[in-house]
């Protein structure tokens, strides 16, 4: 882009977003602060007319005792700050249960402390402990939002409760989180007569910034108190952001007077062992009882402040706990998510396009390819294929964010796969004062005689403006040896994302020939046109219900002549309720054309020809202040040229703070003219945590369509943090008729890791 277009986008961002200051680049030490100026001692906070914080830290003289009490000499001599503001249910207001919050800081360590206090402590409901528990947004929680960069979009978050419990992950781009990523820290949490409180210590290796000495960071906190169902910030959230809004960094208050550590060899090694026993009916050739060891060693190096380094050799995954079975009932293939440590670290750096979100968020692409999809590498059709050795590095170099992944994988006897190198180059430039354009570059190339690689090549666009409007935009191009055709896609999206109103426009091209061999294509060769519509209310006087919406939706999908294939009608409704709760209910007017028979269970097929079906949806999230809890789903209706119903339940039964049940069910009845058949989908997750850093769970599952029950044990304990061992059974079984049939797979894998920095 010339120097005049720049300056035509500047000027437009200006006269849309008004007065917002924009923070400059580092620079000769200094940096424009988006907020009030520093507070001076004794003060730690400043508040301006606009809502914005700035907010100060101390540095300590001694390290602090992290018990979450609270209890060291400096919280009486260094004032606390205070005045969150609510998100919900009153947008903008003071939060009706005082938090107090303190920033310290040492030669090696970032430390926060809160004090939750609370009118009715009872009410306190805290029973997650395992690591990285979802359930913890069940929980009353905070949860802390870093942006060392101080890009106002991109960052680190740590949430715990009153258990202590630990949860971390990343955020790109104000709307991408890996959930999966994790680091070193600590954080202690301790019920009181007043409510609870919490200490977190962080080392200053275990995060990325820019150089050592003077910062200006951003920083936010979140606070649930969950018996009000109330979310509060220390710097003011949109409400229109939902449970999102610790993501908004633009919104974070700035952070001064904290200085980093110079910079040292920042390195760390952690090397594994593993050792197991297999039997596998299904390989070539036959295990049984198969005993092995093995052993390998990740890497990782800071190459500057901002850029790490990683390097895996001889990879192994064994400890990662298995799918999660889905039923498909459609004539696409079926999405599984990652699990795998060294792919999920910067996950989101490789991210393509706009993000998978749905629903009443704005956002709906399930449709859109997935350029850069990590499950291809290392797996084929459900088998492991052996990783032999790989590279990464990832990070940000000033207003730039970049990404470099290569591996190599081993030949597999099952499928036949051949040893494999997969390259990908994502970059990503920041604009104006929230929205980024990138690149991205995939390669796989089989070392195969006669198997030539191919490519993907692609740019993209996310442009945010004012609180809510967001523009998403990509074009990519593939290259497949033998393949001839369109060879494309395109995506435009316009998407409007408010709490009282919301709006999403798009289209979606996918080409016949388009093939991102090193991705997840869901549909291919159709072109897509979407349009959603949406009108919230808050009822002030309503006890029972906080927020209720309407919703319409068109979707309409031809092929690449024009001919329709899909269309669906959507009209939906749902009522947000003041204790945390909701339901929800959809009517939708389906119309498919069916090109080729395809089959939908064993010996039943969809015969071509269109097809025009009807149906009716509902669920109901219970409310987390119960033991029980969790989402009915029911739906009935039309189905081809038969009818389905279906239901199910997704869910948590808490035992007790350690122990919870997690049942998941559903039930499909399918009636159609070329026959009659049922699902079932039965499985039930266990887990007792021993404390914050040592759980054990047990999933079993049984999947009628694919007849088959399978079990998996795993024991993970952190022995020292960022070290572990792991225990793990696992084993699959294929049901005939109404019997066991023979044992499929079974494995017992132990594996330990131990972590050391330099």
């Amino acid at each position: 882009m010339d120097r005049v277009g720049r300056r035509l986008l500047t000027a437009l961002f200006v006269c849309a977003a008004g007065s917002a200051t924009v923070p400059s680049a580092f620079g000769q030490g200094q940096v424009a602060i988006d907020g009030p100026e520093a507070p001076n001692a004794p003060e730690v906070v400043a508040r301006d007319a606009e809502g914005r914080v700035t907010v100060r830290a101390v540095r300590l003289s001694e390290p602090l005792v992290v018990d979450g009490l609270l209890r060291d000499p400096i919280y009486t001599q260094v004032r606390a700050i205070g005045d969150f503001v609510q998100q919900e249910p009153h947008e903008g207001e003071p939060a009706t249960e005082r938090t107090e919050m303190w920033i310290f800081f040492d030669a090696t360590n970032l430390y926060i402390a809160v004090r939750c206090l609370d009118s009715q402590p009872d009410r306190i409901i805290a029973n997650e402990m395992r690591r990285d528990g979802n359930n913890i947004f069940q929980n009353d929680n905070v949860q802390l939002a870093i942006d060392t960069f101080y890009d106002r979009r991109s960052g680190f978050s740590f949430q715990t409760n009153a258990l202590g419990a630990l949860r971390d992950q990343e955020i790109s781009d104000e709307r991408t989180t890996n959930t999966d990523w994790n680091t070193v820290w600590d954080v202690r949490g301790a019920r009181t007569d007043e409510g609870w409180s919490a200490e977190f210590v962080i080392p200053f290796k275990s995060l990325r910034y820019r150089a050592s000495g003077a910062q200006v960071w951003g920083i936010n906190m979140q606070r649930v108190v969950r018996w009000k169902n109330e979310r509060s910030y220390l710097a003011g959230v949109p409400a229109s952001y939902g449970g999102r809004g610790i993501n908004k960094l633009s919104s974070a208050a700035t952070l001064v007077g904290l200085e980093v550590p110079p910079q040292g060899r920042n390195l760390e090694i952690k090397p594994y062992a593993i050792s197991g026993v297999t039997t596998n009916r299904q390989s070539v050739p036959v295990l049984s009882n198969d005993v092995s060891g093995d052993a390998g060693v990740d890497v990782k190096y800071g190459l500057t402040r901002g850029l790490t380094a990683d390097v895996t050799y001889n990879t192994d995954f064994a400890q990662v706990e298995e799918d999660e079975q889905q039923v498909n009932l459609t004539r696409f293939s079926l999405f599984f998510p990652e699990k795998r440590d060294f792919f999920l670290e910067g996950q989101g750096i490789f991210a393509f396009g706009p993000g998978r979100e749905g629903g009443f968020s704005g956002v709906a692409t399930p449709l859109t390819p997935v350029v850069f999809f990590s499950r291809r590498i290392g797996l084929n059709e459900g088998q492991k294929v052996p990783i032999l050795a790989g590279g990464r590095v990832t990070g940000r170099q000033g207003r730039y964010t970049v990404g470099a992944l290569n591996i190599e994988t081993k030949a597999a006897q099952t499928g036949g796969t051949p040893a494999t190198n997969f390259s990908v180059v994502r970059v990503r430039r920041d604009i104006l004062r929230r929205s980024a354009i990138g690149f991205i570059g995939t390669e796989r190339a089989p070392h195969a005689v006669g198997q030539d690689s191919s490519q993907v090549m692609g740019v993209d666009a996310a442009l945010a403006f004012f609180e809510n409007l967001t523009i998403n935009s990509y074009y990519a191009r593939s290259r497949t040896p033998g393949r001839r055709g369109d060879d494309a896609s395109y995506l435009a999206q316009l998407a409007y994302a408010g709490d009282l109103y919301g709006m999403n426009l798009e289209h979606l091209t996918v080409g016949d020939a388009f093939n991102p061999e090193v991705g997840f294509l869901r549909r291919e060769s159709f072109r897509r046109t979407y349009g959603q519509g949406r009108v919230s209310r808050r009822p002030r006087a309503s006890r029972l219900a906080r927020k209720v919406s309407a919703e319409g939706s068109l979707d309409y999908i031809t092929d690449p002549g024009g001919r329709l294939e899909s269309r669906e009608a959507q009209a939906s409704t749902r009522v947000e309720f003041n204790s945390g709760g909701f339901w929800s209910m959809d009517y939708t007017r389906n119309y498919e054309l069916i090109r080729e028979p395809f089959e939908i269970a064993k010996g039943i097929a969809i015969r071509p020809g269109g097809y025009s079906f009807e149906g009716i949806q509902t669920q109901y999230y219970m409310s987390p202040q119960r033991k029980l809890t969790g989402r009915i789903n029911g739906s009935i209706g039309s189905f081809y040229d038969g009818t389905r119903t279906e239901v199910g339940y997704n869910g948590r039964v808490e035992i007790n703070s350690q122990f919870a049940i997690e049942p998941r069910i559903s039930l499909n009845w399918i009636d159609l003219s070329v026959g009659r058949f049922s699902t079932r989908l039965l499985g039930s997750r266990a887990t007792f945590a021993v404390n914050t850093r040592m759980a054990a769970s047990a999933l079993v599952q049984y999947n009628s369509s694919s007849r088959a029950m399978s079990s998996n044990v795993r024991l993970r304990w952190e022995y020292r943090p960022g070290s572990d061992l792991f225990v793990v059974y696992s084993d699959g079984r294929e049901l005939a008729g109404t019997r066991f049939a023979p044992l499929q797979n079974q494995s017992f894998v132990v594996k330990v890791t131990r972590l050391f920095r330099f």
